[in-house]
């Protein structure tokens, strides 16, 4: 009589009991560590990245007599807009050729590494709008790391430059460089 009281009363609260158990196991979600992140970011909280680069259009240089030599310097504004909150870092290359190609000549890119007076017969880049340049080459070179979110855009002016004497031909000088935006990981 006892044994079947205590299995009618008992065995369901025992068993209930073993459910608030299991339960009490389940693993908690929590936020991102404290410290991390960018406070006042205008990120909604668990979306993805995105981020967006923008040109301010195609560069044009005129030559203009120096000496025995013509010089001219051209610039434009890249703008990178992103919401990832570590920030991004932005590179400069020319997928094929670094020269610039005429019909008849070509200029060929700066050897300069670091920023330096153009050679005779080079062009480079720069992003200070000094005179002074760096050789464009074929594979990404850092142009800038910047932290943070850039709701609002983020821009990089890139000012290039060509030093060529009398004896190079005339015409239209053209190349392709190529921009890429790469968001930091935290």
């Amino acid at each position: 009589m006892i044994r079947g009281l205590y299995d009618k009363l008992f065995r369901p609260l025992l068993l209930l009991c073993g459910v608030f158990a299991v339960l009490s196991f389940a693993p908690g979600v929590s936020a991102s560590p404290f410290g991390e992140g960018v406070f006042g970011a205008q990120v909604p909280f668990g979306s993805l990245t995105s981020m967006t680069i923008a040109l301010g259009g195609s560069v044009s240089m005129t030559l203009a007599p120096s000496g025995p030599n013509f010089v001219g310097s051209g610039s434009h504004t890249i703008t990178v807009t992103s919401t990832d909150v570590a920030g991004y870092s932005l590179y400069i290359y020319s997928a094929g050729s670094t020269n610039m190609s005429s019909s008849t000549s070509t200029i060929p890119a700066s050897g300069n590494v670091t920023a330096a007076a153009l050679a005779t017969n080079t062009w480079g880049y720069n992003t200070n709008g000094s005179t002074n340049y760096i050789g464009v080459t074929t594979t990404p070179t850092l142009l800038k790391t910047a932290l943070g979110p850039y709701e609002t855009g983020d821009n990089t002016t890139v000012t290039y430059g060509v030093l060529t004497d009398v004896t190079k031909s005339a015409g239209a000088y053209t190349t392709t460089v190529t921009y890429t935006a790469v968001a930091l990981n935290d």
